[in-house]
């Protein structure tokens, strides 16, 4: 059993899930806790924005969490409308900058010390709607990689 948590927080719109990890995160963290919030907001709002806050409280993954993890985000891809990342954690974030081209939903990473900024971003994400009135087929077009990533930023 491992001392780590998802500590969900309030005060979001109802289309956003926000969460922060703390502690070393294990399995029963994401199956009895993440994966159903995910899954219950899923079932609520149809597509979901997520924030995702990996701060100084947060000491790691166990490998079963990863997996979980992954299982998680291939089952939902569709189902996430915008992803914030606020953490500080290098690996965590070329690894979401990996993944990133392969969610349907924006992703955009932040630094801790732009909390604020992650928070008011994912709030907005989506409310305004682009214009295609002029558009034909080429809105259909696919990104390449490189729209898709999220920068790196130092």
């Amino acid at each position: 059993m491992s001392d780590g948590r998802f500590e969900f927080l309030d005060g979001y719109p109802a289309d956003v899930l926000a969460f922060e990890a703390k502690g070393t995160i294990g399995a029963e963290a994401y199956e009895q806790h993440l994966i159903p919030a995910v899954e219950a907001k899923i079932a609520a709002e149809g597509k979901v924005k997520l924030l995702y806050i990996i701060g100084d409280a947060f000491d790691g993954y166990t490998a079963k969490a990863a997996w979980d993890d992954t299982k998680l985000g291939l089952s939902h891809l569709g189902d996430f409308a915008a992803v914030a990342l606020v953490s500080d954690v290098d690996w965590i974030r070329w690894g979401v900058q990996a993944f990133a081209p392969m969610i349907p939903g924006t992703v955009k990473l932040f630094r801790l010390s732009e909390l604020d900024q992650a928070k008011a971003w994912i709030c907005a994400a989506g409310k305004a709607e682009e214009d295609h009135s002029h558009d034909v087929a080429a809105r259909h077009k696919l990104p390449t990689l490189e729209d898709r990533q999220p920068p790196l930023e130092d």
